[in-house]
């Protein structure tokens, strides 16, 4: 398991343990720590997506400072909401490709 999937387990685990009904939110998404890089010379930022879908995004959104304050703490950059529906229908996507794991997660809670 490498550092971004056990940053991923521990950003869900703190926010079950301290906003329970928070939490309960995130049983139907993909949680996913993001690297990305960034300036020059190229920095690493890490921030957390939160794969969902259309149904749970609006609830997800109303607790977005709550995301984004554990985060913060954890030394995350940001929280970013991403529509897995759309991107498993969107035509020009290279993610079965790219993380065909993460494809097939997302075909899980889309269903």
């Amino acid at each position: 398991m490498n550092t971004e999937d056990l940053l991923a387990k521990e950003f869900t685990r703190i926010l079950k343990q301290y906003y329970p009904t928070v939490g309960e939110l995130l049983d139907g998404c993909y949680i996913k720590v993001i690297v990305s890089y960034w300036g020059r010379p190229p920095k690493r930022i890490r921030y957390v997506g939160i794969y969902c879908t259309d149904d749970i995004m609006p609830y997800l959104q109303a607790k977005k400072e709550v995301f984004r304050e554990i985060a913060d703490n954890m030394g995350l950059m940001q929280v970013v909401f991403l529509n897995a529906t759309r991107l498993l229908r969107d035509p020009k996507s290279s993610l079965k490709n790219a993380d065909p794991r993460l494809w097939l997660e997302l075909h899980l809670i889309a269903a």
